[in-house]
């Protein structure tokens, strides 16, 4: 069928409900429905032109047709045409992991901030487009690449210098693109755990699709038109050195790639102390240049105290050389070169958020933008005491009742390993942690998430995440397949209302217990089949505690 040879395109949208006069439309097939049959819908609200993928046996006058072998993955080199290729424009900076996406980009992000740079980011969480921070109200880590190239021009257009990009493996996945013509030029890697094998298949699959994020730093030369200046950003990759799959991701681009590492309870010698800084040296299992290590972790209500190792720059060994000299301090331990002693410094370190998982975090984001920036990495690090932490992520609620309230996002096995643990060895009373699992995701997960719940807890409270179109108790028993020897109603409650199992839970809290109400942490409501119910975990934790008489807020902070 002949059509217009061409035609005025003002938006693009796969939503038929969004679709105004001059958009394109993407027809393709979704997880419940298929695009193509909403192309009248489009049209009747004035789409110009639809690209499909199907068969289709109606066509409309005036409007342009474009058949492609899938419409999905058009999206993102359409879209980033028509918003001008906004990455061309900014530093971009992704994240990956299966868990700490969401916080490093943050920390990135504000840390940028701090340092006086012009930085926005997308996350699960939250975006600052650079018009402020603004709560996401998706459950989708990266949205589709019509959002993404917007989100990325609405940077450019607001000034802005970097953007940093929380990536999903759906979005690195090749079957959706939604990443696909980004411009990355630093990658980051915070783990690769169990999770989205509903997707990706295989847990093979699911790390291949993450590390995507690192085979894109060889696809460009990275020289950018930042507000009107050529640069050429430095490239590389960041990893944590503490997760197996590192060296599979160092594997994955021909760019360098420096690392981060977490060790509690380090055995080290300085040469020399100052008030700042300390200049140390090993001939032993020493990181490369640029590479980070964080130890003597000191954890408490609000946050940690550590330090952290990395290469000391000639700035640092000529102020170590000059108070060596002026001491006669022996200066063997300063040296730089390919001698078999590589020179490092030690500073000491201050952030308000807790976990050992959260100082990885840090020495991630603290990588990235030195990277990114050209600073030294020590001139970074006064800056964590200014860090805030991300909504819903291990959040306290104080209102004055007897036992302590938290509220944290961890719905994956790994991330309930690394949360409970800490707060096993804390919390001299009782926990009680109440969480669910995600309807229509990977079901492997959820009685590995009851079995590692019910080593570190005392009470477990089953209830609804996000069941979708599932039953939801028939969910919630396959969780409960994992701690087959919690007695039920004692140990062990199955309650979907999760407004009534959190009043089950405070009605089971004494005095030094704990309730830790899990996996919904952020978010804004809880989808089901037929319906989505507004709802916010903080905000129905403290209506429920003010059932109970207390409504007096003495604190609500990160712990």
């Amino acid at each position: 069928m002949e059509s217009e040879p061409a035609c005025q395109i003002d938006g693009l949208s796969y939503d038929s409900r969004e679709i105004q006069p001059g958009y394109l439309f993407f027809a393709f097939p979704g997880y419940h429905t298929d695009g193509h049959n909403f192309i009248g819908a489009a049209i009747q609200r004035g789409a110009s032109a639809v690209i499909y993928d199907h068969e289709i046996t109606e066509y409309s006058p005036g409007v342009v047709y474009i058949k492609v072998s899938d419409a999905r993955l058009a999206m993102s080199p359409v879209a980033a045409a028509f918003y001008g290729e906004p990455s061309r424009s900014l530093a971009v900076i992704g994240v990956t992991g299966t868990e700490g996406k969401s916080t490093t980009v943050f920390l990135i992000y504000q840390l940028l901030t701090l340092l006086g740079k012009k930085a926005g980011f997308f996350s699960t969480v939250m975006a600052d487009l650079g018009d402020g921070q603004k709560p996401n109200p998706e459950h989708q880590t990266t949205p589709e690449a019509t959002t993404v190239q917007a989100q990325l021009a609405a940077m450019r257009d607001s000034g802005l210098e970097y953007a940093v990009v929380e990536a999903s493996s759906h979005g690195l996945s090749a079957r959706t693109g939604r990443l696909a013509d980004v411009l990355f030029d630093i990658g980051v890697m915070t783990n690769v755990r169990h999770e989205h094998l509903e997707f990706h298949g295989t847990w093979e699959q699911y790390r291949f699709d993450k590390a995507n994020l690192f085979r894109k730093l060889d696809q460009h030369d990275h020289r950018k038109n930042i507000r009107g200046r050529q640069v050429v950003i430095p490239s590389a990759g960041v990893v944590n050195e503490d997760d197996p799959s590192a060296e599979y991701f160092r594997n994955a681009t021909q760019k360098p790639v420096i690392g981060f590492k977490v060790i509690s309870n380090a055995n080290m010698t300085a040469s020399k102390e100052t008030s700042e800084v300390v200049i140390a040296a090993t001939n032993v299992d020493m990181p490369a240049i640029s590479d980070l290590r964080a130890f003597d972790i000191m954890s408490d209500a609000i946050g940690s105290s550590f330090k952290i190792e990395g290469p000391a720059t000639l700035e640092d060994l000529e102020s170590t050389i000059k108070n060596a000299q002026d001491t006669a301090h022996d200066l063997s331990h300063a040296q730089m070169g390919k001698g078999a002693t590589t020179s490092t410094v030690i500073v000491p370190a201050r952030m308000n958020l807790p976990g050992e998982y959260n100082v990885g975090n840090c020495l991630a984001a603290i990588e990235a933008v030195a990277l990114a920036t050209g600073v030294a990495w020590q001139n970074i690090v006064p800056a964590l005491q200014q860090l805030k932490p991300v909504k819903g992520r291990m959040t306290r609620i104080d209102f004055g009742q007897p036992f302590e309230l938290i509220i944290d996002y961890a719905h994956t096995p790994s991330s309930f390993q690394a949360i409970l643990p800490p707060l096993r060895q804390r919390i001299q009373g009782k926990i009680i942690c109440l969480f669910g699992s995600a309807g229509e995701r990977d079901t492997e997960k959820r009685p590995q998430q009851a079995r590692i719940a019910a080593q570190f807890c005392d009470i477990l409270i089953l209830a609804d995440e996000d069941p979708r179109g599932e039953d939801p108790m028939q969910l919630l028993e396959e969780i409960a397949a994992g701690c087959p020897n919690l007695r039920r109603g004692e140990q062990l409650f199955l309650i979907p209302d999760r407004p009534t199992a959190i009043r089950k839970a405070f009605s089971l809290a004494a005095k030094d217990d704990l309730v830790l109400l899990l996996g919904k942490g952020h978010e804004n409501s809880i989808i089901y089949k037929d319906h989505v119910m507004p709802y916010d975990e903080e905000t129905e934790a403290i209506k429920a505690l003010a059932e109970l008489g207390y409504t007096k807020r003495s604190s609500t902070q990160a712990v």
